[in-house]
């Protein structure tokens, strides 16, 4: 399943994980192992931020996912499922029948 990753890091613990490489290993190694279709990086809600759109293949894979957020970055996380265009007309067609 698609799955959509939205992160936001305290300013205070972003300030810090920039000083000490821990921003951008963490980001990188959730990079490098779930290997996303898309991620972009913006500031949220005034706070350092993103989204990574992945599949998601188990439920279990939840925690590897955003436990290095949680633990790493101090990070609010929110995953939610999410669907391309031909996602939308497939489920579509299959209401309409």
């Amino acid at each position: 399943m698609r799955m959509m990753l939205r992160f936001s890091i305290p300013a205070e613990k972003g300030n810090q994980a920039i000083k000490d490489g821990s921003l951008g290993r963490t980001l990188d190694s959730i990079l490098k192992k779930f290997k996303p279709e898309a991620a972009y990086f913006c500031p949220t809600g005034g706070k350092r931020g993103g989204m990574i759109f992945f599949d998601l293949a188990e439920g279990t894979t939840i925690v590897e996912v955003v436990e290095p957020l949680f633990s790493n970055l101090n990070a609010e996380v929110e995953l939610v499922p999410v669907m391309n265009s031909d996602d939308l007309h497939k489920g579509i067609a299959k209401v309409a029948s």
